[in-house]
């Protein structure tokens, strides 16, 4: 049987309950902003939270979110952020370790509800935080799970090997410009420029002026 997507979007909003406290974070180097609203996306603080990207800014969150779950009398929660450049990292896997239910938002998603509040696509932290929250209320979230510490090895090996290949390619590139431009004639004397006797070569007449020409 083929699994549809509505499907699953019903099913993570029906995870949603009105004993949910949703918060949306708009992730920075090192600021970060939270906004809270309920399961029907109403606003429950007057103004966001701001905090660092350290030890004693998520203690500041988690003291923030446990007061408002108090206050308005929600005991689950549900915490969202967009998985963009490495910031988000530290913060997820803390609230995990705490228990807490994290997921990811798509960026694009956020990009296209901005107007849904105050029908101008204007960006801003607390905006971007709020829509965040929005968007987790009507489903357009994915769970976020840490992988085990061989397959986060594996990631950042494979994520290193693009690297250096990439970067291997355009220095390539940069010295095939500079072969075309001092020796022309270069391919019609070595097939291949990286062979041995090519790379001895250009290291003992790496111009024309040191050639002789």
């Amino acid at each position: 049987m083929k699994f549809k997507q509505s499907q699953g979007q019903n099913q993570r909003i029906e995870r949603i309950t009105p004993s949910h406290l949703v918060i949306g974070i708009d992730m920075a180097k090192e600021k970060h902003v939270a906004q809270a609203t309920n399961f029907r996306g109403i606003v429950l603080t007057h103004r966001p939270l701001t905090f660092t990207n350290e030890q004693e800014g998520f203690e500041k969150l988690e003291r923030w979110f446990n007061g408002l779950q108090k206050k308005h009398g929600l005991n689950q929660l549900i915490i969202g952020m967009e998985p963009t450049g490495h910031y988000w990292f530290n913060l997820a896997n803390w609230l995990l370790d705490k228990g807490i239910n994290v997921v990811w938002v798509n960026p694009a998603t956020t990009k296209r509800n901005k107007e849904n509040r105050d029908n101008c696509p204007s960006k801003s932290d607390p905006k971007d935080a709020l829509v965040i929250a929005d968007v987790i209320s009507r489903g357009y979230y994915s769970d976020y799970k840490r992988q085990a510490g061989e397959f986060q090895r594996l990631r950042t090996i494979m994520s290193d090997r693009e690297f250096w290949i990439k970067n291997s390619i355009r220095l390539q590139n940069r010295l095939i410009r500079w072969l075309d431009i001092r020796f022309p004639e270069y391919p019609s004397v070595f097939k291949d420029w990286t062979c041995p006797r090519s790379m001895a070569t250009l290291k003992e007449f790496p111009t024309p002026l040191a050639s002789g020409l």
